[in-house]
């Protein structure tokens, strides 16, 4: 499981995210991105957050460390901000919180340069959890130290949104005619042939495993916590072996 750790005091909402996460502190003196399960987007964004950022972990990419904090409502007594105070609230217990990266930019395709590689596997990687949340309008990806970091997965895997249509809806092709990479001539079919053979039966049940039980119980349909995890891992198992022969929208010779 993820490490825990609690939240010993809020900080400040950061207002670039429609779910308005925070930064607060740890008591482990670490600073840390909050998201909150009282949020609009409920607990499967954070669901999402925990496959797709523990999956490209072990897939080699750079995506913030990944933890459980504990969260005691009385934190929003102080906060004067209404809508903050409320959500505070309402996200007593099991929230999700991500490293702080300190000194990281935003990304910005005109002022980075991406190899065709790297920008193959994150396209790879984006078509495989159906990421509609990479594009040039919103990257969510940053620099720090000249390297690439993948953030906010939330918005993945949107046939978990509704589990009786989740074959057919993740057998559709991916369109890439938005996403942040498009220009840096992404080389997906290096990628797939790099990285598909890594997402196993095993692979996805280690990472399905670090989602908290309190995020999955009393999903209609699923009878224990450990179903809903296996129903997670099987369409991303499926989709890997073909999900680069299904992107669209990188140039005319598709």
């Amino acid at each position: 499981m993820l490490t825990e750790v609690t939240a010993t005091r809020y900080i400040t909402p950061l207002r670039e995210g429609g779910s308005l996460p925070g930064l607060v502190e740890g008591d482990d003196l670490r600073t840390y991105v909050l998201k909150f399960t009282g949020a609009g987007q409920g607990r499967k964004t954070l669901v999402a957050e925990v496959v797709c950022g523990e999956l490209a972990r072990r897939l080699g990419f750079r995506v913030p460390r990944l933890v459980t904090v504990e969260l005691d409502p009385v934190l929003g007594l102080g906060e004067p901000d209404e809508q903050v105070q409320e959500l505070l609230k309402s996200s007593g217990g099991t929230n999700l919180g991500m490293d702080f990266l300190s000194g990281a930019l935003g990304f910005d395709p005109l002022a980075f340069e991406v190899s065709p590689e790297e920008a193959g596997r994150v396209v790879w990687f984006d078509a495989l959890v159906n990421n509609v949340d990479r594009s040039w309008r919103n990257p969510n990806l940053l620099s720090r130290h000249g390297e690439l970091w993948l953030i906010d997965h939330g918005a993945t895997m949107i046939w978990h949104h509704n589990w009786p249509g989740v074959e057919a809806s993740a057998a559709r092709p991916y369109d890439a005619s938005d996403h942040a990479l498009k220009t840096f001539a992404p080389d997906v079919a290096a990628a797939a042939a790099d990285l598909a053979p890594h997402v196993t039966e095993d692979l996805l049940g280690e990472v399905t495993a670090q989602i908290p039980d309190a995020w999955l119980v009393d999903e209609p349909g699923f009878d224990s916590p450990d179903e809903l995890r296996r129903a997670y891992a099987r369409p991303l198992l499926a989709r890997a072996a073909t999900v680069d022969q299904c992107v669209h929208g990188l140039g005319e010779d598709e």
